[in-house]
């Protein structure tokens, strides 16, 4: 065969696979491990976790129940914030005309994160701690750091059940070496008849050691790709009380109100860490809504809030509640995030 011809023909047969690979990340979300629930009214789309295949193989957030799409009377909930991954980035950076994400830092819409892990700081280098939801996870010593990826040793035992309106996620994990072990489950759940989702958790603490962490909701909102700005209400049922102040140009905060002064753009960031909050129930409301999409969302919780945090960049307007963990050996640790999606 003609030594050109043949090059050539190589070429075309290998030409998918070259275009696949210069594909942003983001972009192939038919090509990890996923399913599709609804209700009637909300369809959401989840990628599934895997170690070998799934989207999210990094080591800050939950592997389970990554809602990458919710579509609710043809409003876009959730969805990509970044235009690409980079595994040299550490967390995310705007690099030019892009945001750009590593991998611990890119997932999309109401993900969890434990934030603090297990029996870090009793591991020397090359020993093991865990990150709730991901698994057991190998030390580089020195001061942990969620925006780095540490080796995975041990994922767990992953189970999935799937119904029309639900899907349930099960890991069972299990560390000898640092004397921890759990049993964790989430079912994200579409409600009967109406536009709400409950994403229910449950934790049991089957190891040797008192489980203390805390977990937040990072809820990666994006409406209907609506930057962040003076279209937006957030609003919350008590006074705020700043404990980072925000930058005076971007936001200001109007009583129970943060208010955007400004859409944002380029590299625009508008951080609140805020707190004012009681121990009651009621005080985990958040209401945001676009009033140029036409679309809201009302997110509360049934368990005391410990910190609260509101992240904005550009493409994504973040609301992140915590809540403190502490699971004795034996017990259980339960909690909700309960989703309201309208129309204005």
């Amino acid at each position: 065969m003609n030594i050109k011809f043949r090059a050539l023909l190589l070429y075309f047969v290998h030409l998918p696979t070259m275009l696949l690979l210069m594909i942003p990340t983001t972009t192939l979300s038919g090509s990890y491990p996923q399913a599709e629930i609804s209700n009637g009214q909300i369809t959401a789309k989840i990628y599934l976790p895997d170690p070998v295949n799934g989207y999210y193989r990094s080591t800050r957030f939950d592997w389970s129940g990554a809602i990458y799409s919710l579509q609710y009377k043809g409003h876009e909930f959730y969805g990509p914030w970044v235009d690409r991954i980079d595994p040299n980035v550490i967390n995310w950076v705007f690099q030019g005309s892009e945001i750009v994400s590593g991998p611990c830092s890119a997932m999309s819409g109401p993900v969890n994160e434990f934030h603090i892990p297990l029996g870090y700081d009793q591991a020397k280098p090359g020993g093991t701690f865990i990150k709730i939801g991901v698994g057991v996870l190998r030390s580089t010593g020195g001061t942990y750091d969620r925006f780095k990826p540490y080796e995975v040793m041990n994922s767990g035992k992953w189970s999935v059940r799937k119904e029309k309106d639900l899907i349930e996620f099960t890991q069972e994990l299990d560390d000898p070496n640092s004397g921890y072990a759990y049993l964790y489950r989430k079912v994200i759940k579409l409600e009967k008849d109406k536009p709400g989702m409950v994403i229910e958790h449950s934790l049991k603490n089957t190891g040797t050691r008192e489980i203390n962490s805390n977990v937040y909701n990072h809820n990666f909102i994006i409406l209907d790709k609506q930057a962040p700005g003076p279209d937006f209400t957030f609003k919350v049922p008590f006074q705020i009380k700043v404990t980072q102040a925000p930058k005076k140009e971007l936001v200001e905060i109007r009583g129970s109100q943060i208010v955007y002064l400004k859409q944002l753009s380029g590299k625009d960031e508008a951080v609140v860490v805020f707190e004012g909050f009681s121990n009651e129930i009621k005080d985990t409301e958040i209401i945001i809504e676009n009033k140029k999409a036409g679309a809201g969302v009302r997110i509360t919780g049934d368990r005391p809030l410990l910190r609260e945090v509101l992240w904005s960049i550009r493409t994504v307007l973040a609301i992140e509640p915590y809540i403190s963990i502490d699971i004795k050996q034996g017990e259980v640790f339960t909690w909700k995030n309960i989703f309201d999606y309208y129309t204005l």
